[in-house]
């Protein structure tokens, strides 16, 4: 098993937020619901509690993104 630096609650949040954007940018889609997901989304992700203790070095935003793009790819 592969060890991942960013807790996997953040991971899932990361995720979502990365498939309501998709969802965001496809045709004739419910565009008002989306942007509110996606606003609450980003609420939730940049107050994340990891980002007060061991995800507070800015790479840390970076490498979440990463993690997740292959975790996603993986699937």
């Amino acid at each position: 098993m592969e060890h991942t630096t960013s807790p996997p609650d953040l991971m899932q949040l990361q995720a979502e937020w990365h498939r309501t954007y998709e969802a965001l940018a496809a045709p004739d889609r419910a565009r008002t619901m989306l942007r509110r997901r996606l606003q609450w989304l980003s609420v939730r992700l940049w107050w994340h509690p990891y980002w007060s203790g061991p995800g507070r070095m800015p790479a840390a935003r970076a490498e979440l993104r990463h993690q997740v793009r292959t975790w996603q790819e993986r699937r």
